[in-house]
């Protein structure tokens, strides 16, 4: 493969919160919506449309819990029927975002999308684990009951399976950073395009690895699927880091310059493993998807945060996002991915500083800035 895709590229130009997706592919919806706007004032149409189906809305992606499966007793499957203008042509490893009111405020996460775009009964799925930090996650795993109403927010990530795959492939994963993963494994079983892929997967034990049964299953179904589950508790972490890493990778697969990878787990493990491709000389050979922002050491800084446009200000300390310090004060800020990828909560700087989580370094007036990877640093204001 000619050029390297990564979790960690972004895309180019600016987006802002996909509040309507879709209505761009209806434009007789959305002349009928104006002319329906008119007669039915004060009420919009989207407030009768809640009263007939509360799925249908021209304004935003929503979509109803069908199901909450138990994965492992931190984790869990969420089975989620999206409502008017999901499209199921998504790109298997892609992640979706997900909005859930919880004591009155809607609070978004991105999750790794665990079902196929192919689905007869037009649902999608999502695997959450239940982080000790993670509100949401936690909420979604033991506190969301079917029927409950969720907001969507498009499909996006460059970490997918391209179509047609590579004829040999490599996975490497690590406790929750299977659930891409997932996707592409599932999308390949009923391809039939499990011929040579090689799977090495870390999980504590047995019984708290995701999708244990399935990946068993696959196993004895395909024998081009080869799995080694590590069971880090009792065999140790596969170290990649060090001089023994790559005799360690040896060991395991020998034929990994070979193969296209696909790397999803903790920050350390991502980080060895683009040291390793790159001295190796094939990091165009390796896909990476980070779940968490590589934040540099947090000093200083903090201040009140003034939105411009919406009247707004907020006291903020050196720890939060500008993103969460806008949602906190009641603004609409726009977002995506969440996590410093997508570009989708860019906005401008018009005064003060405010510093980059994952370099340190300070962003002047002027600039454009992505606020989920940005905090104050001092008295600033923000065109939002």
């Amino acid at each position: 493969m000619s050029k390297k895709h990564s979790a960690i590229t972004a895309r180019i130009g600016d987006t802002r919160r996909p509040t309507v997706v879709g209505a761009d592919l209806h434009r007789g919806w959305n002349v009928l919506r104006r002319i329906a706007t008119q007669i039915t004032t004060p009420l919009l149409p989207d407030d009768y449309l809640r009263l007939a189906n509360p799925l249908w809305s021209a304004r935003e992606l929503r979509g109803r819990v069908l199901e909450v499966r138990r994965e492992t007793a931190d984790s869990a499957t969420l089975v989620i029927k999206p409502g008017w203008g999901f499209h199921f042509d998504y790109q298997p490893g892609q992640y979706i975002g997900i909005g859930l009111q919880v004591d009155g405020r809607w609070r978004w996460r991105s999750y790794s999308l665990t079902s196929t775009p192919v689905s007869q009964a037009r649902t999608i799925a999502i695997t959450v684990k239940a982080m000790p930090e993670g509100f949401l996650s936690s909420h979604l795993v033991d506190g969301v009951a079917p029927g409950t109403i969720v907001r969507l927010a498009a499909p996006r990530g460059e970490f997918v399976l391209p179509d047609p795959p590579p004829a040999a492939m490599l996975f490497v994963t690590a406790g929750s950073g299977i659930t891409p993963i997932m996707s592409m494994l599932r999308t390949l079983s009923r391809r039939g395009g499990v011929t040579d892929v090689v799977h090495l997967h870390s999980a504590p034990t047995a019984d708290e690895s995701l999708f244990a049964d399935e990946l068993a299953a696959l196993a004895r179904e395909h024998s081009g699927y080869r799995l080694r589950l590590r069971a880090t508790r009792t065999e140790g972490r596969l170290e990649l880091g060090g001089p023994g890493g790559i005799q360690a990778l040896d060991a395991e697969v020998p034929d990994w310059r070979e193969r296209v990878t696909w790397a999803c787990g903790p920050t350390a493990m991502l980080g060895d493993a683009e040291r390793i491709w790159a001295d190796a000389g094939i990091a165009d050979r390796l896909h990476i998807e980070r779940f968490a922002i590589a934040r540099t050491a947090v000093s200083g800084g903090g201040g009140t945060v003034t939105f411009a446009a919406s009247g707004k200000s907020v006291v903020t300390d050196a720890a939060t996002t500008l993103l969460e310090a806008g949602e906190s004060a009641g603004v609409a800020m726009p977002f995506g991915c969440r996590m410093g990828i997508c570009q989708s909560c860019v906005v401008e700087l018009t005064e003060g500083q405010v510093r980059d989580l994952r370099t340190g370094e300070d962003r002047e007036p002027g600039t454009r800035i992505q606020t989920c990877v940005c905090t104050a640093a001092g008295d600033c204001q923000l065109d939002v």
